[in-house]
């Protein structure tokens, strides 16, 4: 009787051991102090940093969404693991913690080292862009759940804050301005809506023409990280809002008391030109509930600290807060 080996039932174990490989100077080249031991082990393990008062560990975990399909139909997979990574440190900074590691698992069909190699590369450079350590991660092959071309990401970032420093929404006042940090595109979120208008309704290709280079560039232009900025501008920011999925509208309300509004002046929004594409077809209001409209990152900040704020970064003046309902309005 013929026997069956794990490789026939499409998990092909020497291909899993070839990626570890592969991947062990990437993961290494993101090694910070606090990481203890290497690769290979059941778990990672990283220190709790000193200095700290009464230091909390913060988590956050996120995806990529659809922009994985981009990548996967074009054959461009070095970026969305920069993605991945950016999605989680921008969320651990608005809780006013300063990134320590990074996880991340990847599930495919069938494991091409090629490519998942590829994938954690961009991992690696996001970590390093983030100052953590990448200190492991899953692979899972799972023949049956996926087709054998496609892939899924998701991450897992952890922290740390000072306890004192974690609440900013008690630190919003009336008066404050906002600070908008630009965005490097469409980041991850939105891609649904993005592919449905420029692929099925504008009938475009990956390798049209968008201002003077394939509009896959502009699409899969990694999320920009806050995480450097954040650091250098710690002491002089109250709050911060990550513009993801729900875009302003939705997103800037989540760092405000009650008995205060955001008020946000539309004209003053730096828009992106592939916006102004997807637009064509798109309701404004739609537009600014599914995109970040050129806005990656809020900040509240005191009007003393304003010009600190704008000489230290590249950010620009949005709006303000004031009393009212605690919502974001655009004006």
């Amino acid at each position: 009787m013929s026997q069956i080996s794990y490789k026939d039932a499409g998990v092909d174990i020497d291909a899993g051991n070839s990626f570890v490989e592969n991947i062990k100077p990437l993961v290494k080249s993101t090694k910070i102090p606090g990481v203890i031991g290497g690769i290979g082990s059941f778990a990672g393990a990283f220190e709790l940093p000193t200095g700290y008062k009464e230091p909390v560990m913060l988590a956050a975990t996120d995806g990529v969404g659809t922009k994985l399909k981009l990548a996967i139909d074009s054959g461009i997979h070095n970026t969305v693991g920069i993605d991945l990574v950016a999605m989680c440190v921008n969320d651990l900074i608005c809780n006013f913690g300063t990134p320590s590691f990074f996880l991340d698992y990847y599930a495919t069909g069938k494991l091409d080292v090629e490519i998942a190699t590829n994938v954690v590369a961009g991992i690696a450079e996001g970590c390093r862009q983030s100052e953590c350590a990448l200190i492991g991660g899953e692979t899972a092959e799972m023949p049956g759940m996926y087709s054998e071309d496609d892939y899924d990401l998701a991450g897992f970032a952890v922290g740390v804050c000072e306890k004192s420093e974690m609440d900013r929404v008690s630190l919003v006042k009336a008066g404050h301005k906002l600070i908008a940090l630009p965005s490097s595109g469409i980041h991850s979120n939105g891609f649904s809506l993005a592919r449905k208008v420029l692929f099925d309704k504008m009938e475009m290709k990956l390798d049209d023409d968008f201002n003077g280079k394939p509009l896959i560039e502009t699409l899969l232009t990694p999320t920009k990280i806050y995480v450097k900025t954040f650091k250098k501008l710690k002491e002089h920011i109250v709050a911060l809002a990550h513009i993801t999925g729900g875009g302003i509208v939705e997103n800037l309300p989540r760092v405000l008391p009650e008995g205060m509004r955001a008020v946000v002046t539309e004209s003053k929004v730096r828009n992106l030109p592939i916006y102004d594409l997807i637009g064509q077809h798109v309701a404004k209001d739609e537009m600014y509930r599914a995109f970040n409209m050129g806005v990656g990152m809020v900040l509240v900040v005191r009007e003393e600290d304003v010009a600190f704020v704008l000489e230290n970064s590249d950010g620009y003046e949005i709006g303000h807060i004031e009393a009212g309902e605690r919502e974001a309005v655009l004006v």
